[in-house]
């Protein structure tokens, strides 16, 4: 292809052979990663540090991509977990008041790996039709070799069974404090005597856990190894079950700890902790085709009847054949009926396998929060 824009080649390819090529941005080098897509309109920086896209290449939809620059404030993470970065269009110019820099020299000074000017449409319309699957994407010299680059994502690891847990999990316990920015959010008041919210890190975002400081809740973080006998020695109102990457039935550490924790304390799941619950109660995970990735998918909340456009990423679901042992589904998708929620009331824990605390994406769902308030102060038995 020709160059227009005087930067290097650059090139996905995937493991059928299919290949798509473009302008490098971001760091040179390789790297390898499942392809995957989001639909969202907005919020690229949240979606490059949401440890949950941990070894996945993610192409963006929509067709221009960095016209708002980087700023400190909407990270997700303290760094950039993507494996690669593919988009239409780079945006040469950056305008917005909040901005510090600019994307390509994020993505460079992250060693992340960014392809641009790519016939996106194309390429997801492929991963629609056939799946997400492995690639390899290049950025420099490496993007030349059409043929080695398809073999090396022919090699590379599959996401079944693939425990990615603990690359992104905290290394120890530590309290949050952080409270949304004023400025956009009402802010509660925190009060030292609280209750106290013990929330496992599979991979969690920050904005969830400002969703729990805003309602005045204490927070501490802890890796995703600590037993339920450690958590409950600490003695917590209640206890978070976060986002993260990879297959969640590989996960085996955390699906004994929760089993250790049910009916013992009230417990809130999203995303991957949403299918560590239901595995835990006895369920089964399996891959979707290409999973649910951006922030206008519509879920059902069955108990009310109301829809809501939610904020999801995720490549696994729950199965529809599960016996969740006493647990019943609460939310469903509503482009193809995926459990989007489950609740035990006996045993007092809930999740929900999209995003409630957005970041982005739409507000719709953030009761949910509050409901894990109300569990906490009476001890679980609130219904959604």
């Amino acid at each position: 292809m020709t160059l227009h824009t005087g930067r290097k080649p650059g090139l996905i390819a995937l493991e059928d052979g299919r290949t798509f090529a473009g302008e490098g941005f971001g760091a040179e080098g390789v790297q390898t990663g499942e392809l995957v897509f989001n639909t969202s309109m907005t919020g690229y920086q949240e979606i490059l540090t949401d440890p949950s896209y941990h070894r996945q290449i993610v192409t963006m939809t929509v067709p221009h991509v960095g016209n708002t620059g980087i700023n400190p404030e909407d990270v997700e993470s303290d760094r950039v977990w993507v494996a690669g970065f593919v988009v239409h269009a780079l945006s040469p110019v950056v305008s917005s008041w909040r901005a510090q820099r600019d994307l390509d020299g994020y993505l460079r000074d992250q060693g992340v790996i960014g392809v641009s000017e790519v016939a996106t449409r194309a390429l997801v319309r492929h991963i629609r039709e056939q799946g997400a699957m492995r690639a390899a994407i290049a950025h420099g010299e490496a993007a030349i070799d059409e043929s080695a680059l398809v073999e090396l994502a022919r090699s590379s690891p599959d996401m079944n069974g693939w425990n990615l847990v603990d690359d992104v999990t905290c290394a120890e316990a530590y309290h949050w404090s952080e409270r949304s920015n004023p400025d956009f959010y009402g802010v509660g008041v925190r009060d030292e005597q609280a209750p106290l919210i013990v929330a496992y890190d599979t991979g969690i975002k920050h904005n969830i856990l400002r969703m729990m400081t805003d309602r005045g809740l204490r927070v501490t973080v802890i890796p995703a190894r600590t037993t339920s006998q450690e958590v409950l020695g600490m003695h917590p109102a209640g206890v978070f079950l976060s986002n993260g990457p990879g297959d969640p039935a590989a996960v085996t550490h955390m699906i004994d700890n929760v089993r250790g924790l049910l009916g013992k304390t009230p417990i809130f799941g999203i995303c991957l902790g949403h299918q560590i619950l239901a595995l835990a109660l006895g369920g089964r995970t399996a891959k979707m085709r290409f999973g649910h990735r951006g922030g206008n998918q519509p879920v059902k909340n069955l108990l009310t009847g109301v829809v809501e456009i939610s904020a999801h990423n995720h490549g696994f679901a729950v199965t529809p054949d599960s016996d969740l042992r006493g647990a019943e589904v609460t939310h469903i998708n509503l482009n193809d009926n995926t459990i989007e929620g489950l609740r035990h009331v006996d045993l007092g824990a809930f999740s929900v396998q999209y995003h409630p605390e957005a970041s982005p994406g739409p507000h719709d769902s953030l009761y949910l929060f509050d409901e894990f308030v109300r569990r906490v102060q009476d001890g679980s038995k609130a219904a959604i």
